[in-house]
């Protein structure tokens, strides 16, 4: 004979079953629910290529390089960059040229690239990453149309590095803007990202790893421009972008200096807590790492960090508890100087003035 019911579990007092009138579910019932299960596997991720004090750092790095690699999905097959200039334009402070390269077969990239209209150059160059927005134009000061615009959130990322003497990149991320899906309505989710994120795990890739390869095809793109101090290469953005500013420096040594805003965080506290869009997610990564962690295969590059500390999707206690982390790394190279933590008294967005002033005082550029 089958018994059926639910028995409560001792430690539940009575009131836990009714709270303003919903009737809460008992503790065998809460057993049904996914999270149940992941957040004690959450807890206890592995972490296998934590650093610790004892961790040989060089190997580490090696083992580290290949295993991120590995989780980000096969890496497309390279083809010739085809750098294409499609305009250019004199604006009073800067000059504008419109190019695109070839990210992969199939795969053309639109790009900006502003050079101050100052005598100095080759100049620094800084990578310019818009996140879950309508595109580049964003870190262009424009609407979707062209049209000059106030961007929100101190976004308009190569106008403020144009204005501060370096050379700006902007490049449209794969699902934002000029790349958005384009299948009929009937067939996508609002959520411009969605599809192709998970297109590319069926296909044995990440959308992370994806648009770290076209930020890495970008750097290759960018020899084509010698008014670019290919040896001063800077990679920023907030959210999304901070996501592939983070990973990119992580995965290309090109990548001098890195000031992702808005993402470095806990995987756990973060995208394991909260809802996210899926390019955030990549498979498996904490059997291996933490966030924390991954700050090793930048280090000793200048990394500066920009958060909110009233930023509802990235927790800034767990931000901080990161960046305690980070330190930890980089004080092991004796670079502690080359990285910092800025804090705004806001939301989810960058903060220029404080973000700005850190890099300039950690990179020297």
């Amino acid at each position: 004979m089958v018994r059926l019911g639910l028995e409560v579990g001792s430690g539940w007092p009575a009131s836990a079953w009714e709270s303003g009138g919903v009737r809460l579910p008992s503790p065998a019932m809460s057993r049904f629910s996914p999270e149940a299960c992941h957040g004690p596997l959450l807890e206890s991720a592995p972490r296998r290529l934590r650093i610790t004090d004892e961790t040989d750092l060089s190997a580490w790095r090696a083992a580290a390089t290949a295993t991120l690699r590995a989780l980000l999905g096969e890496a497309p097959a390279e083809v010739p960059i085809d750098v294409r200039v499609e305009w250019v334009r004199e604006h009073e402070r800067f000059t504008e040229k419109r190019f695109l390269f070839a990210a992969e077969a199939n795969a053309d990239v639109p790009a900006h690239l502003l050079l101050p209209r100052t005598r100095g150059g080759p100049w620094p160059l800084i990578i310019c990453l818009q996140g879950h927005t309508t595109g580049m134009h964003v870190s262009l000061g424009r609407d979707a149309s062209g049209a000059s615009a106030a961007a929100e959130g101190d976004r308009d990322f190569a106008i403020q590095a144009v204005e501060r003497g370096f050379a700006a990149l902007a490049i449209e991320q794969r699902c934002f803007g000029e790349r958005s899906d384009r299948r009929p309505k009937g067939h996508r989710l609002e959520v411009t990202c969605h599809h192709a994120s998970m297109t590319a795990l069926l296909l044995g890739r990440t959308m992370i790893g994806e648009r770290v390869w076209d930020v890495r095809r970008a750097i290759d793109a960018i020899e084509a421009f010698p008014e670019v101090d290919n040896r001063r290469i800077g990679c920023m953005g907030n959210s999304g972008g901070g996501t592939i500013t983070y990973f990119a420096a992580c995965l290309d040594e090109r990548i001098r200096a890195a000031m992702p805003s808005c993402y470095v965080c806990t995987f756990k506290d973060s995208i394991a807590s909260l809802d996210h869009c899926a390019d955030n997610y990549v498979p498996g990564i904490l059997r291996y790492f933490e966030m924390s962690d991954l700050a090793g295969l930048i280090a000793p590059r200048p990394l500066v960090v920009v958060a909110g500390r009233e930023d509802p999707i990235f927790p800034f206690h767990a931000v901080e508890r990161t960046c305690r982390e980070i330190e930890t790394i980089y004080a092991r190279q004796d670079a502690a100087h080359r990285f910092r933590l800025v804090v705004g008294e806001g939301g989810h967005r960058f903060y220029a003035e404080q973000g700005w002033r850190a890099f300039r005082e950690t990179t020297g550029w």
